[in-house]
């Protein structure tokens, strides 16, 4: 009897050790091509944000922070147990700044990505450093062709992990084309761009689709961002004789540029259009009355219940409505990266995550989703928004950004473009 209960005994611990042997997890093996980032039970999931947090820009970066931070809410400021920390960095809407800032955030080999930055010169040199690293970055503003693709082919300055929200401007160049000549009629147009990839790429986008459906390009001029006297380069504009000035500037040159057309005789008969540069309460408040009559080339902002909420979560959370466009593409692009840490990462029993960065990669390349601004859905070289579009007119600065935005005189989609422009009515 003694010896039966000797046995079972043994039986029992044998089985409890096989028990736990069987229970252990095995030991994580990166295998994956660009590497692992572990974090530690109750260390912080680390993202950077690049954006334009001084300067004439402040206001539009600030506004892409609070559409992050919305993010961010939903989730409790966690994932997958583990606390979201964001390091924000001035990417100064510049070549430079955005390379230092790039810098920052890849000396500490535990951040998994940014968002951002707001201006596309500051993504040239960043996104080549943050693909280098093998980190990914997802813009809800940069939109020059340069940095995704041209007509199906890759952009002079594309890189492996760079990502956006935004749209191509290849596509809102033809937007402003295709309003140029069909609501307003207009044969002649002339270009300003302050040699930024931004301002560059889309006036080339506008002309050559402006060309395309039978437009004239008048004049294609160029200033420094320094400049404060518009006069030499309006008055060339003047002398070509355009019915169209477009010029998608930042500020304060958009500033100049529109308050010395508002005062030089002769540019009362041309239109003036901008693009989303300039859409914000300091551009407003800076030119008043002189902005009178000239439109505004922006991302059709959503619409419905899922926005209105989102627009008054953020009017509780801030206290005031949001000052800039493009916020709910902050929150897309947050969510774009969340989601692929969320499903991708390996969550082990002692809470240490493991995130593989080409998987995190490949995720996201994979992403088709339903966003805040509508269907998401990534291509090869990173394009993931929508390009629809809307033309507002300004014709009460004092009434404010989101009396500006609802005054839509003219909307665009492109796989709904005008593909007959020769059924056009021409006018002069």
């Amino acid at each position: 009897m003694r010896k039966s209960k000797v046995f079972i005994f043994i039986h029992i611990v044998i089985s409890l050790l096989i028990a736990a042997c069987s229970s252990q997890e095995k030991p994580f093996k990166c295998d994956d091509p660009l590497g692992c980032v572990e974090i530690k039970p109750g260390r912080p999931i680390k993202i950077g944000v690049l954006q334009s947090f001084s300067g004439a820009l402040q206001s539009n970066g600030i506004d892409q922070l609070r559409g992050i931070q919305l993010a961010l809410a939903d989730r409790g400021e966690k994932l997958l147990g583990h606390p979201i920390t964001l390091q924000k960095e001035d990417s100064l809407c510049s070549s430079e700044g955005g390379m230092t800032a790039a810098f920052k955030i890849i000396a500490d080999p535990q951040f998994i990505g940014i968002i951002g930055p707001y201006c596309s010169g500051a993504a040239i040199k960043a996104s080549k450093i943050i693909s280098e690293a093998g980190l990914v970055m997802i813009s809800a503003t940069n939109t020059s062709p340069n940095l995704t693709s041209i007509l199906g082919k890759p952009g002079s300055s594309h890189h492996t992990g760079y990502f956006r929200t935004a749209h191509n401007d290849t596509a809102l160049g033809l937007a402003v084309a295709d309003f140029a000549r069909q609501k307003l009629g207009i044969k002649r147009a002339a270009t300003i761009n302050d040699g930024d990839p931004y301002t560059k790429g889309l006036t080339e986008a506008f002309s050559s689709s402006f060309i395309e459906l039978g437009g004239e390009i008048t004049l294609k001029s160029t200033i420094n961002k320094e400049d404060k006297d518009m006069k030499p380069v309006l008055t060339a504009v003047l002398q070509s004789d355009p019915q169209l000035i477009f010029y998608p500037i930042f500020r304060p040159a958009g500033d100049y540029i529109t308050q010395q057309t508002a005062q030089i005789k002769g540019f009362e008969k041309i239109f003036r259009v901008t693009a989303d540069g300039l859409f914000n309460d300091a551009f407003l408040n800076t030119v008043g009355k002189e902005g009178n009559g000239m439109y505004f080339a922006l991302p059709a902002m959503p619409q419905g219940w899922a926005y209105n909420n989102f627009v008054q979560r953020y009017k509780n959370q801030f206290k005031e409505a949001p000052i800039a466009g493009q916020h709910a593409h902050a929150f897309d692009a947050a969510n774009l990266l969340l989601n692929a840490i969320e499903k991708t990462a390996i969550l082990k029993n002692d809470q240490t995550l493991y995130i593989k960065r080409q998987a995190l990669r490949d995720a996201l390349y994979a992403t088709n989703t339903k966003g805040l601004t509508g269907d998401i859905t990534c291509d090869k070289y990173g394009d993931c928004g929508a390009s629809h579009f809307k033309i507002v007119r300004l014709d009460d600065p004092a009434a404010g950004l989101e009396s500006l935005a609802s005054n839509i005189v003219y909307t665009f989609a492109q796989e709904n473009r005008i593909s007959k422009p020769k059924e056009r009515k021409d006018a002069d």
